[in-house]
């Protein structure tokens, strides 16, 4: 990935938990799901996750990550934590039944983005569900930075980050069925300015080979 796990590395290392607050919106995944969530970072999903809990197996490709998470999983005595790339997912075809993509697809360039998408979809079983996050074009930081690739982005950590259109999603998971895309948007205010944050929200969901048969 463009953003590689060194950069990812040394922030965490550097300032620890980088992204805090509650989960925004509530999932409707079974109690009994296999679930994994992919860039599971400091575990701000996961804590969610776990609380319900759910059986959730979390991979970041950052150490210091996968750390902070594992004090996730150990406080609340369930869940485990890898540390894994996501474009080369070390699970069997078929594992999971849901498979979180939040803002972990965006940091790749282009040939990543689609290596992280084919593996999701890979990992999932038959009617199993993929639920995507990402930031749009109509972010407020879209086209800010330095530009890597057309809405690709990077900023003074060297993380990149890639800024999606609802058909972009959609061709992205061209193997799997969208049962729900939208662009989510909120109020932002820096330094007495209005700024609209936004973000493309997915649902997709495999079919069964039988159903694609």
């Amino acid at each position: 990935m463009n953003s590689d796990a060194s950069c990812w590395d040394k922030d965490y290392g550097r300032r620890g938990k980088l992204w805090g607050g509650s989960v925004n919106y509530l999932l409707t995944i079974p109690p009994d799901s296999q679930v994994l969530e992919l860039g599971c970072g400091n575990g701000k999903t996961l804590t969610h996750l776990v609380s319900r809990g759910l059986l959730v197996t979390a991979v970041d490709f950052s150490p210091h990550a996968a750390t902070l998470s594992r004090e996730v999983v150990q406080r609340a005595g369930t869940g485990d934590v890898a540390v894994a790339d996501a474009r080369l997912l070390p699970f069997t075809s078929g594992s999971f039944q849901d498979c979180l993509a939040f803002h972990v697809i965006g940091h790749g360039i282009e040939h990543d983005r689609a290596k992280i998408a084919r593996e999701a979809s890979r990992v999932l079983m038959d009617r199993g569900v993929l639920w995507f996050s990402e930031f749009s074009t109509e972010d407020m930081r879209a086209e800010t930075g330095s530009r890597v690739e057309p809405q690709t982005y990077t900023r003074g950590t060297g993380i990149c980050t890639h800024y999606f259109t609802e058909p972009e999603v959609k061709a992205l998971f061209y193997d799997l069925t969208c049962e729900h895309l939208e662009t989510r948007r909120w109020a932002m205010r820096v330094r007495g300015q209005k700024h609209i944050r936004a973000e493309i929200v997915g649902i997709f969901r495999k079919e069964s080979q039988e159903t694609a048969g």
